[in-house]
């Protein structure tokens, strides 16, 4: 079963006409050095090409694609390498937004069960540690005796509704969903910048190495260096 849609999350998929003159081997030899990065195992077999990456650098251009195929197809007459690559770093923004998403919401839930703890307790009046504290509140507060002899106006009453405010309003950032939407905005941001540059960029690259000129004093047949392949 194929999901097209679903498909193209992680994969890019496009094709670059190659010179007349550039058969699949040169093709192939012009592209190696992207395929020397330390934790790359390439494999070339006829007109295709496949890699794998392990754990690949930062400075390598093809990092961000950790495993692909290569191909060297004929189309209206005319040579064309078609590449069909596979990104887990598109996979990971895509799937962080929703994750995120998901403990918002979770924060959300907690925070109106507690609410309705809290409600359903202070009705019943079993919510004791509240009614200290109101007690607590209610009472005068005295002022010091040398305060008093002094002339000093009594300290006010601690305001009840403002406490109460306060602590409403420090449940409300605990739980809030706030910090998790801003991730998923970010991851998300990330996804759609990199689903619309990496394309270009990959095929920037190819374009690139297939239109460079072969090394000085090649000798080798069609211009191909010795492909070396790292493990």
């Amino acid at each position: 079963m194929k999901l097209p849609f679903i498909d193209r999350i992680w994969r890019v998929k496009g094709s670059l006409p190659l010179d007349m003159s550039l058969s699949p081997a040169q093709a192939f030899d012009k592209l190696d050095p992207l395929f020397q990065a330390n934790g790359t195992d390439c494999e070339i077999e006829g007109d295709s090409l496949t890699f794998n990456k392990t754990n690949p650098a930062a400075q390598d251009k093809l990092a961000t694609f950790t495993r692909g195929t290569l191909t060297i197809v004929e189309r209206e007459g005319r040579s064309v390498l078609a590449y069909d690559l596979t990104s887990p770093a598109l996979l990971a923004c895509f799937l962080a937004p929703l994750l995120f998403l998901a403990l918002g919401q979770a924060n959300v839930a907690i925070g109106e069960y507690e609410k309705a703890k809290a409600e359903a307790a202070e009705k019943s009046g079993k919510d004791t540690d509240k009614s200290k504290e109101d007690d607590e509140v209610d009472k005068d507060v005295k002022l010091h005796w040398f305060d008093a002899a002094m002339g000093a106006p009594a300290p006010d009453k601690p305001d009840k509704k403002k406490k109460e405010k306060e602590k409403e309003e420090e449940k409300e950032k605990k739980h809030s969903p706030k910090t998790a939407y801003i991730l998923a905005a970010i991851f998300a941001t990330l996804y759609v910048v990199g689903r619309i540059l990496e394309p270009w960029l990959i095929k920037s690259i190819f374009r690139k190495k297939l239109s460079a000129m072969p090394p000085a004093g090649d000798t080798s047949p069609g211009g191909q260096t010795k492909t070396q392949h790292s493990g």
